[in-house]
């Protein structure tokens, strides 16, 4: 099977600092990739290039290409490019102001839909898929950010779900979360594997080990292994990556 994603000869830079280094990857569709690596590996520049956020941090640059279904984003309209690769940050960020019938209903609207059952349609999918639809169904005019801490996060999973992107990127989603709420995204994890192409970058080894079907190590802005979860753990073939893996350093 063709990769979903590919990663060819990725650098990135912020100012004349790089911090990406001719990073090659291609990530497997319909899987969960887990991206893993010390503080300061370069593991959220990685994700933010994949769909073209980084460019937005002033005098950042990339080079390289990225594939999406064997196109490159970067001859892609950014605003096409984020509706496909869908983001979901560190720390939830439920829109201000808005109900959480609009959060989901935003990205509904910026791609056309404006009919109220249509709307109502795919807000309701979107949050079933996220795994709050039945602890919100009463009270989907309440603000957002009147949720709990996961289910503010499970919101914005739904936000990005709602519009179908095809991968969905995750940046540390449970750092901020209670180890419950944890328990909730990565089971929401889980049942979005089926449907959906998921890249998490995680500083949580045994996260990344319950989650995620392969994964990359970084270090110092290179990739060192890409491999299944179990090989790259339990067998893993750089010295570097047994040292990480196992504790003894990071």
């Amino acid at each position: 099977m063709a990769p979903k994603m590919e990663v060819k000869s990725l650098d990135a830079w912020y100012g004349s600092r790089q911090v990406l280094y001719e990073v090659s990857l291609d990530i497997p569709e319909g899987a969960v990739t887990a991206i893993i690596g010390p503080s300061g590996c370069g593991k959220s520049t990685f994700l933010r290039c994949l769909n073209r956020l980084h460019e937005e941090t002033p005098r950042s640059r990339s080079s390289g290409a990225i594939l999406l279904d064997g196109e490159d984003l970067y001859k892609k309209d950014v605003v096409t490019v984020r509706f496909r690769v869908g983001m979901v940050f560190q720390k939830a960020t439920p829109f201000p102001n808005m109900s959480i019938y609009e959060n989901v209903a935003a990205g509904l609207r910026l791609l056309g839909v404006h009919r109220r059952d249509e709307l109502d349609e795919g807000v309701v999918d979107a949050l079933q898929r996220a795994g709050l639809w039945e602890e919100v169904q009463e009270n989907v005019d309440a603000p957002g950010t009147s949720l709990s801490g996961g289910q503010q996060q499970r919101l914005c999973i739904a936000r990005a779900l709602a519009v179908r992107p095809e991968v969905l990127l995750m940046d540390e989603p449970c750092s901020a979360l209670d180890p419950i709420a944890t328990n909730r995204i990565e089971g929401l994890i889980a049942t979005l594997r089926s449907e959906y192409t998921v890249v998490i970058v995680t500083h949580n080894l045994a996260q990344a080990r319950r989650v995620s079907d392969h994964t990359a190590f970084f270090y110092l802005g290179k990739l060192v292994e890409f491999d299944e979860t179990a090989k790259v753990f339990e067998n893993a073939r750089e010295k570097l990556t047994e040292n990480y893996v196992s504790g003894r350093f990071g």
